[in-house]
Formats: structure tokens, sequence, C-alpha cells
């Protein structure tokens, strides 16, 4: 079993102009989740989001404290959202298991102290998608099937963006102090998510991509409006967006992606819209 993690810094936006392609996805790609058995994880310093993933296979994957926590266990100060896009799998927390299906998530908050996953079968291995954030108070667990989620439609067919959003983790769903998480998926034919794009200052986010057809790309758009950069991505793999830059892509089939946030405010409508002939 290994629990591995990386830091990320912050970056200004008059630095990450200057970036080469290289240097874009060191800062914001991240490119080793969904490994089997191995509970990986990325601590980036925009608003100390954690994004990770956890696929039991063969073993038990204990959430442990890492170093940049300075805790005993890892949610004696955070929160934690979870979502399952494998096979069923179960998370155990302080002796109690939660099933968890194909797209279903569990919201943990903070004191909890033992959190472990396992997979129902070796051969569908459940693969956890984890966030987390920083907490002030303790909320209750709750675990959120594809039945409780709010939905959402949006887009349309004819500008190539028509998709279901599917609110998981928001404060109208589950009580919860700063994260939110919820899951997109892009219709047949569709391939633009987040446009017209937006920016809000007053949280960042991560964007993980999944259900991206073998042999196929997204192309994700971050940067300030009038300074638009581009990272290619493949299945499961995710990219942090600052507060400053724009989140959207598209793909060259239509795909899956799941979005967490955290920042100043839990109103999941506060954005800074980008109109489309406007952006550079």
């Amino acid at each position: 079993m290994k629990n591995n993690y990386e830091v990320r810094y912050a970056a200004s936006p008059q630095d990450v102009k200057q970036y080469d392609t290289t240097r874009l996805r060191d800062e914001f790609l991240i490119d080793n989740l969904m490994v089997p058995d191995q509970l990986n994880l990325i601590y980036s310093h925009y608003d100390r989001f954690i994004t990770g993933s956890a696929v039991p296979v063969n073993e038990i994957l204990k959430l442990e404290a890492i170093d940049p926590l300075k805790a005993p266990y890892f949610l004696e100060r955070r929160e934690l959202g979870i979502i399952n896009i494998g096979g069923s799998g179960t998370v155990k927390v302080d002796g109690t298991n939660y099933e968890l299906n194909n797209k279903e998530a569990l919201y943990v908050g903070q004191g909890n102290k033992e959190v472990s996953f396992t997979s129902a079968s070796a051969k569908e291995p459940a693969m956890f998608y984890i966030n987390s954030t920083p907490a002030h108070k303790a909320y209750p667990i709750k675990k959120i099937g594809i039945n409780d989620v709010e939905v959402v439609e949006l887009g349309a067919p004819e500008t190539a963006n028509a998709r279901t959003l599917r609110k998981y983790i928001v404060n109208s769903v589950v009580d919860v102090c700063q994260l939110q998480m919820g899951m997109t998926e892009l219709k047949s034919g569709s391939v633009w998510n987040t446009m017209p794009a937006h920016v809000h200052d007053r949280r960042m986010e991560v964007y993980f991509y999944f259900d991206v057809p073998q042999d196929q790309s997204v192309c994700h758009f971050m940067g300030q409006p009038q300074e638009t950069r581009h990272i290619w991505m493949q299945n499961n793999q995710a990219v942090i967006s600052p507060a400053w830059s724009i989140h959207s892509g598209s793909g060259t089939s239509n795909y899956t992606f799941i979005w967490g946030m955290a920042g100043e405010n839990l109103d999941y409508g506060d954005m800074d819209h980008c109109k489309i002939n406007e952006l550079k």
C-alpha cells in the first residue's frame, strides 16, 4: 500500500503569462490519480484544497495525515468529500461502513479520525475521487445517492454544450463548511463545458475529467479572460483552477467531469460571467 502526496504552491496571474507548456502542466495538471492500490493526494495552496484518489484493489487504503497538515489525523481541521466513479466499494469512518456504488458520494465532517477504503471486487475496483478543505465546524456524515442530488440541465445541442449538472455536496443538499462538489455530464454530440465561461474571485476550483473515451482528449482552457491558456488532458486527470482563472473545456468527444470548490462563500451562483466574443 502507498500513500503519496505532493504540494503545489499558488502563482500570480502575471507570472503564469510567462509559463511554457511544460511549466503550465507542472503547476496545474494533476496526472497521478486512480492508480491501483495507491492513495494519492495533491495539497494546493489555493485555499488549502486537497485533491486525491484511492483505488483499493488488493489492499485496504487508509487516509492518513500528511506532513503539511501538522495534525495527528487527516480530518482534525478538515472536511472531506468522496465520489466513487468505479465499481462498488466501502468507505469506513470511525468503525461505520458506508457503501458507495458508482456515482454515489459521501460527505465526512471535521473530527472523524479513521477513514479507510475497500472495494467489493478486485476485478471491478472502486475508484474514489477525493476533495478536502479546511473546516471550522463538525457536521454529520452524509451519503448522497444519485437520486439525492440537485439536477440542472444546461446548454443546448446547437451550441455543443448540452449537459446535465448534478450538485452532490452543496449547502442545499448537505450541511457543509466550505467544500462544494458536483458532477457534470456532457450529452452525446456536445463537447463544451462551462461555456460561456466565468471566474469567481471568491473561490478556487478543481476539475476532474473522466469517462473520456480511449484515444480522445479534452482541451481545458484556463487563465484570465483576456490572457487564456490551454492544457490538453486525458482520462482521469484533474486541473487546478485559481480564482482569477476561467475553467472551461472542449473535448474531441463527450465526457464527464467532477467539479470541486472552496473559498469565501457557499453561494453556488457567485460567479462573474465572461462574454464569449470577448475572450482572448
